[in-house]
């Protein structure tokens, strides 16, 4: 990260108190230091310590890209590694997620960074993509414009409606905690494809969470899907890293995809 590039650690707390709608009394309570102190930061007429720096960071649950800018801003060196997941010393850590995707199979499974780019999946995936443009498979590939794009998976989604609420969604308040300039870009191209309408159909595990309806070789195959990302990460790779599993939402889809 360039220094010269690095906004002021003032303005860089300012805006993340303000995304986070505190005022400088809730974070200072939250933080456990003076409103005075907090706005003499804010306004760079105080220089505070690096262990206060994360202190702010942590109430403000920044993300630890932008926790190594905010120490940068202060002065101070950052303090969380960003190694390529190819790295040696991310091989523990990239062995973990070989084994969940494969482990998960005969689901599908794959891995994610920040931006939505796929950087491993399991084999139960490939089958789920034929038909797909090929230029939404040229690397890297972005799982979201490839579900919702008009030339991806979105024609093969029945409840496109439900399922395309439910990813922006979760982009919007991706895009909402980490000021992310790239994911706000993906959010608008994606919100710009055709939309549909929901099928209103919540029986069966429609109830509990928004599956996803897909029609394929196999017939139509129900997912729901969970996240799973590192507890306790110290490298901003693995703290961008995600897994989605997609589990069958009902019988039909476990005996089509035990039996394949």
């Amino acid at each position: 990260m360039d220094r010269q590039q690095v906004r002021p650690l003032g303005e860089q707390i300012r805006h993340w108190r303000q995304q986070r709608r505190l005022s400088q009394m809730d974070l200072a309570l939250e933080a456990e230091i003076s409103t005075r102190h907090l706005s003499f930061i804010e306004t760079g007429r105080a220089q505070p310590s690096r262990e206060m720096v994360l202190l702010l960071a942590e109430h403000l649950e920044v993300p630890l890209r932008e926790r190594n800018a905010m120490l940068l801003g202060a002065g101070f060196a950052p303090v969380y590694s960003e190694r390529p997941l190819d790295d040696p010393q991310l091989a523990p850590a990239r062995r973990a997620v070989e084994l969940v995707l494969k482990g998960h199979e005969p689901f599908p499974a794959l891995a994610i960074d920040r931006h939505w780019h796929m950087v491993a999946a399991n084999a139960a995936v490939a089958p789920l993509l034929e038909g797909v443009a090929p230029f939404l498979l040229e690397g890297p590939v972005n799982v979201l414009r490839l579900s919702l794009h008009p030339q991806g998976l979105a024609p093969r989604i029945r409840n496109l409606g439900e399922w395309r609420a439910h990813l922006l969604e979760r982009l919007r308040r991706q895009a909402w905690l980490t000021s992310d300039a790239a994911l706000s870009a993906l959010l608008e191209e994606l919100c710009a494809y055709p939309s549909a309408e929901g099928t209103g159909d919540l029986d069966g595990f429609g109830e509990v969470a928004v599956p996803l309806r897909l029609d394929t070789p196999l017939g139509e195959l129900r997912f729901f899907s969970t996240t799973t990302v590192f507890g306790t990460p110290r490298d901003v790779t693995l703290d961008e890293l995600a897994i989605e599993a997609f589990f069958p939402a009902d019988e039909e889809t476990l005996e089509r995809l035990a039996g394949r």
